[in-house]
């Protein structure tokens, strides 16, 4: 008979566990111990996970290690390469332009420059509920590094609150994809997914972004740097610019418009048309036009024609100066891509399902199970959309035995799929590329406010919940 103590050694020898510390000790050794540029430690760290993968998973072989990493990224690539290639245009175009400044100028003449923080986490938030994360975070980014030029401060409270306004929005408010998708599969009627969702949404988003932006702004003093192909020269000459030099406001806001305009129109035809069948007839239209890679190249085009108007160059220089954005654009989209593949190879040991198997015998209450289901997974394997999912298909059968509306349930799979950010994560390299921020400035900020974002989530949920069941 096996002692207990070497069956539980073999066992954890065994399991994805394993390959998930392993994985986590290379990353860190690479990106933080030898400080590797982020794109070349985090493809090693996916390759050299793969081989582990050939000694634990069973059918996973030494070919599989390389092809799979490559296979990952240009998954990676496919979903973020021009989006983020068109961000850079809109970045260089929007900022030097001009065009952000003139949006900052107008945030400050409504609510004060004391408020600008609400004004971007407002923004923010409201943008994210038809729009990705990754297109709110593209087109915002911009208007927290104009206002950090235009006011000389507070770069750090700008980005948490943008990154807090759309990642809140994004895992909390259908028709945003996760939680639709989440609600699809417990079967929560959406009306009251949306309203529960607000409900959960605005105190995440203002604990995260206003309360914990103001603290770890009087704390930590980000610099502004330069990145997306613009310096940091550049941006304080154009703050510097009186507002009659500066395009208007509509002009101004045309790149964000049309993106928010036309990826929401396909997202409201897809969502109502069962609602309203006139609706399908636009449906190709608006898949077309609607679709982030077609929205934002449409937005980077209008951003591209501001900077012609409002800078003093030649058709040659103008093409010139986009193309140095593309080249900052396309450096950032190999280091998201490359986070996303480690993430993938992580993924592939199976350690999702491993975790989720294991919590799924807690006995602690529904509620609380979800979010530690998608909160374990989330932290293994990075992708927050793949954690939501995975709690939603295993929590989907026991909604029967739930005492409050399945809307709840909705919301603590999307606050544990939202924790703790990290080097696994696409998204985490997305923030502190297109910010400008060292791998420790964006834990301290942006893995952070989404653990913040999770457990007030979860908490928010348990009071409402208690005080109005909706069962």
């Amino acid at each position: 008979m096996v002692p207990i103590p070497l069956q539980a050694a073999v066992e954890f020898a065994h399991s994805p566990l394993l390959t998930f510390i392993i994985g986590l000790i290379i990353v860190v050794a690479l990106l933080v111990w030898l400080d590797l540029p982020a794109f070349i430690g985090l493809i090693i760290s996916a390759f050299l996970v793969g081989v582990v993968n050939t000694i634990f998973v069973a059918d996973f072989t030494a070919a599989d290690a390389g092809s799979q990493v490559a296979t990952a990224f240009g998954n990676g690539m496919a979903g973020i390469g021009i989006p983020i290639l068109m961000a850079a245009v809109i970045g260089k175009g929007m900022l030097e332009s001009g065009a952000a400044q003139r949006i900052v100028r107008g945030f400050q003449n409504v609510l004060g420059e004391g408020n600008s923080d609400v004004a971007l986490l407002g923004s923010s938030s409201v943008l994210a509920i038809p729009v990705f994360f990754d297109s709110v975070f593209y087109l915002m980014a911009p208007l927290a590094r104009s206002m950090r030029a235009r006011v000389g401060r507070d770069y750090t409270l700008f980005i948490v609150v943008v990154g807090a306004g759309a990642a809140t929005t994004h895992v909390f408010v259908p028709p945003t994809p996760g939680p639709l998708a989440v609600a699809d599969q417990v079967g929560s009627n959406l009306g009251t997914t949306i309203l529960v969702g607000l409900a959960v949404a605005i105190p995440a988003a203002i604990v995260s972004g206003i309360v914990y932006g103001r603290w770890i702004n009087s704390r930590l003093d980000i610099p502004l740097r330069d990145t997306m192909a613009t310096s940091t020269e550049e941006l304080q000459e154009v703050a510097d610019r009186s507002t009659s030099e500066l395009p208007g406001v509509l002009e101004s806001l045309a790149p964000i418009l049309l993106a928010v305009v036309l990826i929401a129109s396909s997202t409201a035809v897809n969502t109502f048309q069962e609602v309203v069948p006139a609706l399908a007839s636009l449906q190709p239209v608006t898949d077309f036009l609607g679709n982030k890679n077609v929205a934002l190249t449409i937005a980077a085009l209008a951003a591209a024609y501001t900077f012609y108007r409002y800078e003093a160059m030649t058709q040659s220089e103008w093409s010139d100066e986009l193309t140095e954005a593309l080249r900052s654009g396309g450096n950032i989209a190999a280091i998201t891509a490359a986070g996303g593949a480690f993430g993938a190879l992580l993924a592939a040991s199976g350690i999702g399902d491993y975790l989720a198997g294991a919590l799924q015998e807690v006995g602690i209450g529904l509620l609380v199970t979800a979010w530690l289901i998608a909160a374990i997974v989330r932290i293994a394997q990075g992708s927050a959309t793949a954690a939501m999912l995975t709690a939603a298909g295993i929590m989907a059968p026991l909604t029967g035995q739930l005492t409050v509306h399945p809307a709840y349930l909705v919301m603590v799979i999307g606050a544990g799929g939202n924790i703790f950010s990290w080097f696994n994560d696409s998204g985490f390299w997305l923030v502190s590329e297109i910010g400008g921020l060292t791998k420790r400035e964006t834990l301290q900020t942006w893995t952070a406010l989404t653990t913040i974002i999770s457990v007030t989530g979860l908490i928010t949920v348990l009071i409402l919940s208690t005080v109005l069941p909706l069962a």
